[in-house]
């Protein structure tokens, strides 16, 4: 820099040539001149420096960031990771700059994470929305588990919807849509997707798709347009990407502790609407989301009165451990059914069993995973009823014995003292068959009962049952004078000796 200023002072000041002032500086005249043209001295390397200590690596790590370009990318080698690995693999004893800087230039140099020029969009009004599902963690039921959440975000207006489903099934992808619709107050001319299974059966070349069938018949039901993004390419829906990371960092952050899917549903509502109060940064219109919404609103298409037939049907041979198999998992059926071809009515949360379409033979919460069995205690009684000696160890059993209340054990033990263990065994599955006919509570209440007054068998809880149909009928106490010496019949104790009061006054 103090050569510059001398430069420019021998020419400027003492008007000295710039033939003389290159011969006292050493400089060359084209040095002079670009100085007295007030270009700043300034180094220019003519090519990088060698890099040592990573000449012996680089033909490994070029090798592993050329595999990386066939991978996912959110699954691809940081240059972290390429330096822990070269420390680990090959003993590496360069330092992690100098790893982050050699990779950065190489993969500039092989055109990796290079950045796309975009071209800045106006949404029309009314238009378009975008659709995309996220992940997140919630401690849910006492237990920390990954669900799903299904995203749509308006383009005009931001106004955004959130749901969480256990899956990414394609019966929980119509409910959210349907859920949507209502929460915007009409349809989307046009929904932007990735690539989904649940829509997508195949991807041809360029835009070309072969659209699932129950995806076709959905769209068509609402009649909105599907666009599908270029595979890989999920900046054309960037909108949507954003929420997905936005709900995840502020409507799941702290990690929701919840019982159930409807408690964390009515969080995510809750943190939807709140949302809507905000203003969108970097707008030149500073309206919140909510009064932009206002406008596109009375513009969406009309919801349809019925909302489409979300149930998937499937037909299913029932096993000899009276089940149906859907998916991976097993659902039961009473067993009058075994071995008959049946209907499954498949739903968000419900799997229905259905004979000829119209008769509902069972109906279970559905669950997910594998080899999960869902098993209605009460379809297999009669069974255990006939085969008494399987009650211990059959599964129903087992899994109703712990939930059921205490006085169902003591019931058992009195019978199985009374009338031995196989006789005393089946009249309690006998009364357990009163489920079947009266709500569970009343039969709990029921055999309360029946331990209170000492009545130890099937039919005095049957008329206990009938007596809490029937208030009319009571235990009414006998004629005054039938048993000499007893005031109260109805809560007399047991003495046998009043059977001789009553012989005596037979003799009479």
């Amino acid at each position: 820099m103090d050569q510059y200023e001398h430069i420019r002072t021998a020419h400027r000041v003492y008007q000295k040539s710039i033939r003389q002032i290159a011969r006292e500086t050493g400089h060359t005249r084209q040095t002079v001149r670009k100085a007295l043209q007030g270009l700043s001295p300034k180094y220019r390397r003519k090519e990088e420096p060698a890099c040592a200590v990573m000449d012996s690596v680089a033909e490994i790590v070029e090798r592993w960031l050329k595999a990386d370009q066939e991978e996912s990318r959110k699954q691809r080698h940081t240059a972290h990771r390429i330096y822990t690995r070269l420390v680990e693999e090959h003993a590496f004893k360069g330092g992690e700059s100098t790893v982050r800087q050699w990779v950065r230039k190489q993969k500039a140099r092989m055109g990796m994470n290079a950045s796309l020029a975009v071209v800045p969009l106006d949404a029309e009004v009314a238009r378009e929305a975008e659709v995309d599902w996220g992940s997140a963690w919630v401690d849910m039921a006492g237990e920390r588990q990954l669900i799903k959440f299904f995203s749509m975000r308006s383009r005009y207006s931001g106004k955004s919807f959130v749901r969480a489903y256990p899956r990414e099934r394609q019966e929980m992808f119509f409910d959210a849509h349907i859920r949507a619709f209502l929460f915007y107050g009409g349809i989307f001319p046009t929904l932007v997707f990735d690539n989904l299974k649940v829509a997508v059966r195949q991807v041809l070349r360029g835009k070309g798709r072969v659209e699932q069938d129950r995806f076709t018949a959905f769209r068509s039901y609402y009649t909105f347009e599907a666009r599908f993004c270029a595979p890989a390419k999920g900046q054309e829906k960037g909108g949507v990407e954003g929420l997905v990371g936005f709900a995840r960092r502020n409507f799941l952050v702290p990690v929701p502790v919840v019982k159930d899917f409807d408690e964390l549903n009515d969080l995510l509502l809750m943190r939807s609407i709140e949302h809507g109060g905000r203003k969108i940064q970097g707008r030149e219109d500073q309206r919140t989301i909510d009064e932009r919404h206002d406008e596109e609103r009375g513009r969406l298409l009309g919801i349809p009165e019925h909302p489409f037939e979300n149930t998937k049907m499937l037909g299913v041979r029932i096993s000899r451990y009276q089940t149906a198999q859907v998916e991976w998992n097993r659902y039961s059926v009473p067993t009058a059914y075994v071995g008959r071809n049946l209907w499954v009515h498949i739903g968000c949360d419900r799997v229905s069993v259905y004979a000829d379409h119209q008769k509902k033979v069972a109906d279970h919460a559905r669950v997910f995973g594998k080899y999960q069995w869902q098993i209605d205690p009460l379809h297999y009684l009669e069974l255990i009823h006939q085969r008494i000696g399987s009650f211990e160890a059959a599964r129903p059993i087992r899994q109703w014995r712990p939930h059921w209340p205490a006085d169902y054990e003591r019931m058992l033990a009195i019978l199985r003292h009374r009338l031995g263990n196989n006789d005393g065994t089946r009249e309690f599955v006998s009364m357990l068959l009163l489920h079947q006919e009266y709500p569970g509570k009343r039969v709990e209440t029921a055999v309360a009962e029946a331990l209170q007054r000492q009545t130890y068998n099937l039919d005095s809880l049957k008329h206990i049952l009938l007596r809490q149909d029937r208030p009319d009928i009571a235990f009414s106490p006998l004629a005054a004078g039938l048993m000499p010496g007893v005031t109260d019949l109805t809560v007399a104790a047991s003495d046998v000796g009043r059977y001789d009061l009553l012989l005596a006054g037979g003799a009479q």
